[in-house]
């Protein structure tokens, strides 16, 4: 049985990273810049002991309170929450999937949009992350390199005038920056071309990454394109990389949806869009993968014209609410798999005003 959750008001109001404006937002979800930095006087993490780490902890912890900083913070420490408020922050992009699995003291400093977040006591010891909507790769590096130069007047970072900043992996080291865009390739997957597309990337050094980055699965045909080395590479190389593969795969995306809205495979593609709508507005058991997919052919039908009748706000609402975290705080219930399926069939169908 479901277990009943406190009351705390649900806020499901979708972060920066999905926004659904900005620059080429039909296909680039979103920009982020992460930089990776550590502390002098500290061992990288893998090495460090519990001690150490929460001494580490509460030094930077209390250098962010001391105010000052061109974003104004919040401090989240994660000791405290539980594992599903853990996940919701995974699902908003605030915290890697490895710092919510972590026992060590650990945290993350979050601006009240969530464009700002700076993970503490991940694999280094911080990671600061900027998120921009649609495709801006120099704006989001702008603001993270002020809020960077900030830091580094208050905190004693590892740096070396040979490889530059010192990073707990060697493919970080250097400027610890990496710039990764997320977008939205039904186009590509539809017609069995996405292989190819992350091929093209894979042969200039990106990686190609699913939803939540390393490790994980390109639901509803969502993927992130990033950098995978940054020693010998310097900022403005780093951005004209990405954004030269990013260009390329949006094109490619731009052409292939052309290609599907004429001749008989318009046809095709209207059933399927429409297919994804008759699933949405009848299922009784919806799994998140499934409804990813159809949320996904539905942003499609909208980018397209070949739907209407919809906000892109309530599409992007019901992105994150098919999450199994959002969900069960959605609801505030704690529910097993089986009976998460279900609320998200209902849940989806009011978030988006579907009729059976």
């Amino acid at each position: 049985m479901s277990k009943r959750r406190g009351d705390k008001p649900p806020d499901f109001q979708p972060g920066t990273w999905l926004q659904g404006n900005g620059p080429e937002s039909d296909i680039a979800i979103c920009t982020r810049v992460r930089l990776a930095r550590n502390l002098q006087g500290y061992p990288f993490a893998p090495c460090l002991a519990d001690a150490e780490s929460r001494q580490l902890y509460e030094f930077v912890v209390a250098r962010l309170r001391q105010g000052g900083l061109p974003e104004p913070l919040s401090i989240v420490d994660l000791e405290p929450i539980d594992e599903l408020e853990r996940t919701v922050l995974v699902e908003r992009h605030l915290i890697s999937r490895e710092l919510a699995a972590s026992k060590r003291p650990s945290g993350v400093a979050v601006d009240t949009e969530e464009s700002v977040a700076i993970m503490i006591n991940e694999e280094d010891h911080l990671r600061l992350q900027v998120f921009a909507p649609g495709l801006q790769p120099e704006a989001a590096w702008r603001r993270a390199e002020r809020l960077d130069d900030a830091l580094i007047q208050r905190l004693p970072m590892a740096w070396s005038e040979e490889f530059g900043f010192l990073t707990s992996c060697p493919t970080n080291t250097g400027t610890g920056l990496r710039l990764s865009v997320m977008l939205h390739l039904p186009g590509l997957v539809w017609s069995e071309e996405i292989d190819k597309a992350t091929n093209t990337a894979q042969k200039i050094h990106l990686a190609v990454r699913g939803l939540y980055g390393e490790g994980s699965r390109a639901l509803g045909d969502f993927y992130q394109v990033s950098n995978q080395v940054t020693l010998g590479r310097d900022e403005m190389q780093i951005q004209n990389d990405v954004l030269l593969a990013v260009g390329r795969i949006t094109q490619w995306e731009r052409e292939v949806r052309g290609a599907l809205l004429r001749g008989s495979a318009r046809v095709r593609t209207l059933d399927r869009v429409h297919r994804a709508l008759g699933t949405l507005e009848r299922a009784q058991i919806l799994t998140s993968e499934e409804a990813l997919g159809c949320l996904s052919a539905i942003r499609f039908g909208l980018a397209t014209e070949l739907l209407d009748g919809f906000e892109l706000a309530a599409v992007n609402r019901a992105l994150l609410l098919s999450q199994p975290g959002h969900l069960q705080r959605h609801t505030r219930e704690l529910l097993k798999p089986e009976e998460r399926d279900q609320r998200r069939a209902q849940v989806l169908r009011d978030v988006l005003g579907c009729t059976p």
